[in-house]
């Protein structure tokens, strides 16, 4: 079989990779004075786990999948482009400490960037809540 033909989630080496990256990338975001404030209710291996599942089946793997969408699952967070963009960083360091090549680490970056338009808002007002007492997550730049 080609290279061509065989999908991202093949070419990284499966959910193995997965699980070694978001291990990763999960360390360095619980770890961040500003980034892990959005994380402050969710269990590091929940959150592992399913960014595992989420990504395979968008890389082009098994369907296992079965949580909201990311516009849904992030609507009460105002998730600016500055922070998803230090996410993104964080995520290609992540990758590269894996040593996967350059070429998967910016087919990865891509396809995690394709969610930007459903996570990103301009402005609190775009938030939303999903039930009454949930909390509109609000974080200002910590560094």
């Amino acid at each position: 079989m080609s290279t061509i033909s065989k999908t991202l989630f093949t070419r990284l080496g499966g959910v193995s990779t997965l699980e070694k990256v978001h291990k990763t990338f999960y360390d360095k975001a619980y770890a961040h004075p500003w980034l892990s404030l959005y994380f402050t209710d969710n269990p590091q291996k929940n959150l592992e786990q399913q960014q595992t599942d989420f990504m395979t089946r968008l890389f082009g793997g098994p369907t296992v999948y079965c949580g909201r969408t990311p516009k849904l699952a992030h609507q009460h967070m105002l998730i600016t482009d500055e922070l998803f963009d230090l996410r993104q960083k964080l995520l290609s360091e992540s990758i590269q400490e894996h040593g996967l090549s350059d070429m998967l680490r910016e087919e990865w970056l891509a396809a995690d960037d394709s969610l930007r338009q459903a996570i990103v808002k301009r402005s609190l007002s775009e938030c939303k809540k999903a039930y009454n007492n949930q909390e509109i997550l609000d974080f200002k730049k910590q560094g």
